[in-house]
């Protein structure tokens, strides 16, 4: 069966505070997108990159691509007016009538492990869907018109990407009318009633957003690095 993955990178990066936006940001000597697709081609050889961009953005993608030296994604489509609309656009690019898995990743998610990516394509191939999460660690506290309350934080889970599923399941989800409360492809896929498999994620595969962020994407890039 066919992998892919839709890599959406569709931000400007305005929380970022430049003129650059975030996924084109060099971190340990290249772009962050560039790392990014790094990562799934070096955990499944042979995956097929769908790379979603602002249309603007696709001249500026190809001179990074020549100055780096680096192999162009399968395809690059353009963003939508929404990310279900940019996901919608990607899968687009994938040939009717393909069978196997597609995953759904955050651009601005460069650490994202191989063991991370390998495990949701192998859940899902064999249970329709994959979605990486980590415990919650912070304390909880539920606020309403009457005050807050401290929850369990042993019943909740951050959620992550790439979040895979078969191809087909997928396409029937963005088949859907776009919805405001669909906030990833998980609750895309879950308003048709479809379950969903939840699989261990990695503490390390934050979305990069402020420039705060960069720092620690600095220091986890020297720190991968040394050991490998």
């Amino acid at each position: 069966m066919e992998r892919y993955v839709i890599i959406v990178a569709g931000g400007r990066g305005l929380r970022m505070g430049g003129d650059v936006p975030k996924q084109f940001i060099p971190i340990g000597g290249k772009p962050v997108l560039m790392h990014t697709v790094d990562v799934f081609r070096k955990a499944c050889p042979g995956i097929k990159v769908i790379l979603v961009l602002p249309r603007e953005h696709h001249g500026l993608w190809h001179d990074l691509c020549s100055r780096y030296s680096f192999e162009p994604p399968f395809a690059t489509v353009a963003g939508g007016e929404t990310r279900f609309h940019s996901v919608g656009n990607g899968l687009e690019a994938i040939p009717p009538g393909e069978h196997g898995t597609v995953g759904v990743h955050d651009g601005v998610r460069p650490f994202v492990s191989e063991e991370t990516i390998r495990e949701c394509y192998s859940m899902a191939e064999s249970s329709g869907s994959a979605i990486p999460v980590v415990p919650v660690v912070e304390t909880l506290r539920y606020i309403d018109p009457d005050g807050s309350r401290t929850v369990p934080r042993d019943r909740y889970r951050l959620v992550q990407t790439p979040q895979v599923f078969g191809i087909d399941l997928l396409r029937r989800a963005y088949s859907q009318p776009f919805n405001p409360s669909f906030t990833d492809d998980a609750s895309v896929v879950e308003a048709m009633g479809h379950g969903l498999t939840l699989v261990e994620g990695n503490r390390e595969n934050v979305k990069l957003t402020t420039p705060s962020d960069l720092l620690y994407a600095e220091f986890l890039t020297r720190r991968l690095s040394r050991e490998e």
